[in-house]
């Protein structure tokens, strides 16, 4: 729903700080109409908080980085085959199986719907070529062209 933390967070990242944050989604509490905060009985979904942090910063750019090269329909499957370049209208037609997959594919497709110019989804070691899309999944708003080079 919200970060708590994201005040602080925009600060550090602000002045050049590597911020590493809501690993594991972070620790679930409500904020009662006195400002008292209270541990609640919840999961957070770290990809998904991804999402929100990086929209909330104004990111035009997010990774989400797996052990896997990319999302794939019919995973574990004869038929199985990688997702390229997508956008979240096409993805969310698929349904993926509870796991570590499908937060990642809802976190990307929030933030694009949410604003992001990108969403990669794919393997750590790929980041670099996640981040020029030629690698991994990627998830982009309608229309979009993937050229992230410099403008003139």
């Amino acid at each position: 729903m919200r970060i708590v933390e994201l005040p602080a967070i925009r600060l550090l990242a602000r002045a050049g700080a590597v911020v590493v944050c809501a690993g594991g989604g972070g620790i679930p509490v409500a904020i009662s109409p006195s400002g008292a905060v209270r541990g609640v009985e919840a999961v957070v979904d770290k990809d998904l908080s991804a999402a929100l942090i990086a929209h909330h910063l104004g990111a035009a750019a997010l990774l989400l980085l797996t052990d896997v090269d990319a999302v794939y329909l019919g995973f574990g499957t004869a038929q199985s085959r990688p997702v390229k370049d997508t956008v979240p209208e096409e993805l969310k037609r698929h349904a993926f199986a509870p796991g570590p997959m499908r937060p990642k594919v809802q976190a990307a497709c929030r933030f694009v719907e949410g604003g992001g110019r990108l969403a990669a989804i794919g393997r750590l070691e790929d980041a670099p070529a996640l981040i020029e899309a030629v690698r991994g999944t990627i998830v982009r708003p309608p229309g979009a062209s993937l050229d992230f080079g410099p403008t003139s």
